[in-house]
């Protein structure tokens, strides 16, 4: 059984904007529904000023096309739905035929886990230009968010700099669907466990945690609190220290951390939560270690991010486990990825391909044409450089065309090895993609950051990847602009 039924109802069709179906409405009316045609879903920059995305949300997205198709309920509703005149929007005959249409696309994806650059499809969808408009929107609601929030836990385990670190923002989620798909992407991203207990059921993440302030205020004393806790589970015993006053807590976590040890259990750690934690966590750790609980652990949460992360290492914090919530499951400094799906391709009446080129005055929106694929460049296991081409004139790797000055040519750096990122998914609608576990996504996603080069995978004001067309695909956009500049 897929996320998407053991969440949801099985049909997510009218999981869409109402553009979407007057779109297909159209096709249909001008016997153009089943015409083939190609679209790339892809973003245009890299989010959070970062060097890199890393891809998530694949196994969402399968489960939607596979469900996709209109039940009784969905069409009855439907019907419902008037223009301005008050008359229906949509045709008896058109309703029918959304009542019998079958997914049938080829779909190509880069897998989840992967790195991924401005431009770069995501994910390729190819088939009857009716059902490519349909999916857009779901996609790119799965595609978006769950890209985002693991490329934010990326960047978060990045600046634990080999600590440990914990999602704790169900609470703080946008919503349960939120909360959820959170959990999912920042495990991918490289965290090591969550407190969402259903995530943990659902996707097989570890799940952590211990208690709140609440446990302790229910008690006449801190300690009490600490002994009754240690009582009822003392093979999970993470205090939180900073109900009160943080230090004098952690003094109290050693007493009963003492009481533990003498029953054969060990104390697995302090939590701090509030006030200066570099200068409490370096006081702290001192007094773990001359109690005798050196391989005790401190974890701290309050509103972390990468950025105060990053502050608190600099201030020679102590801190060994990080709890990541709010500003990690929210994306906070970045609402959405931003990304779209564009139309590369279409069939004319004589079954040729017509290539599509979205124009705009920003050159960073005008998209690219063709069945598009990326060749990834490496040299000694290091990711050097992407190329975009069509498949249909396959590549040429002369040379490196600039995507946003026509005619510029970068030379391609030195490689001794490549791949081509996007693999297939559905044929014909039939599923072929063996979808791996979790884990396995999770240790391909520490693989591919591994493969980039330090400067591009830092936090702040990070190189740039090289990205290009190969000179067939851009030779190809220059002309299509300069045929619709001229018409």
């Amino acid at each position: 059984m897929n996320i998407v039924d053991t969440l949801y109802r099985p049909s997510l069709s009218l999981l869409t904007d109402l553009y979407q179906l007057t779109m297909a409405y159209g096709y249909w009316k001008n016997r153009i529904a089943d015409r083939e045609a190609v679209f790339h879903l892809f973003f245009r920059k890299n989010p959070f000023k970062g060097g890199y995305a890393l891809s998530a949300g694949l196994e969402y997205a399968i489960a939607l096309m596979q469900n996709l198709r209109f039940e009784a309920e969905d069409i009855e509703y439907l019907s419902t739905l008037s223009g301005n005149d008050g008359q229906p929007l949509f045709e008896k005959d058109f309703l029918d035929y959304l009542a019998e249409m079958k997914f049938s696309c080829d779909v190509d994806a880069i897998p989840e886990g992967s790195l991924a650059f401005p431009h770069e499809p995501l994910l390729r969808v190819r088939g009857p230009l009716i059902q490519g408009q349909l999916l857009e929107t779901v996609l790119l609601t799965v595609l978006n968010f769950q890209t985002l929030i693991a490329t934010k836990a990326a960047r978060v385990v990045e600046a634990a700099q080999g600590d440990s670190v914990i999602e704790f923002g169900l609470r703080r989620a946008q919503g349960i669907d939120g909360g959820l798909s959170a959990s999912r992407a920042v495990y991918i991203g490289g965290g090591e466990a969550t407190s969402n207990v259903l995530a943990g059921r659902l996707f097989g993440i570890p799940v952590r945690g211990t208690h709140a302030h609440a446990w302790v205020m229910s008690f006449e004393t801190e300690i009490e609190a600490f002994e009754a806790y240690a009582a009822a589970m003392p093979n999970n015993c993470v205090f939180l220290v900073d109900t009160y006053d943080t230090l004098e807590g952690t003094r109290n976590a050693v007493k009963v951390g003492l009481q533990l040890r003498a029953k054969g259990y060990e104390m697995a750690g302090i939590r701090l939560d509030s006030g200066d934690l570099a200068a409490l966590s370096i006081a702290a750790r001192q007094i773990l270690d001359e109690a005798g609980f050196p391989d005790a652990r401190i974890v701290a949460s309050n509103d972390l991010d990468e950025y105060t992360m990053a502050e608190l290492k600099s201030q020679g914090a102590r801190i060994t486990v990080w709890g990541v919530g709010t500003k990690l499951v929210t994306a906070y400094d970045q609402a959405a990825l931003g990304g779209v799906y564009k139309l590369g391709a279409i069939r004319d009446v004589e079954g040729n391909w017509d290539f599509k080129v979205k124009l705009s005055e920003q050159l960073i929106k005008v998209s690219n044409p063709g069945v598009l694929q990326v060749r990834r460049f490496y040299n000694q296991g290091r990711a050097v450089a992407d190329l975009l081409y069509n498949e249909e004139a396959g590549a040429d790797i002369s040379c490196s065309m600039d995507p946003m000055e026509a005619g510029r040519q970068h030379d391609l750096p030195e490689y001794d090895s490549f791949s081509d990122l996007l693999v297939p998914v559905f044929r014909n609608g039939i599923l072929l993609y063996d979808l791996p576990s979790i884990s396995e996504i999770r240790n391909k996603a520490i693989r591919q950051r591994a493969s980039l080069a330090p400067e591009l995978r830092r936090n702040l004001e990070p190189a740039t990847y090289p990205v290009g067309l190969d000179r067939n695909l851009h030779d190809l956009k220059v002309s299509i602009i300069q045929r619709i500049q001229n018409a």
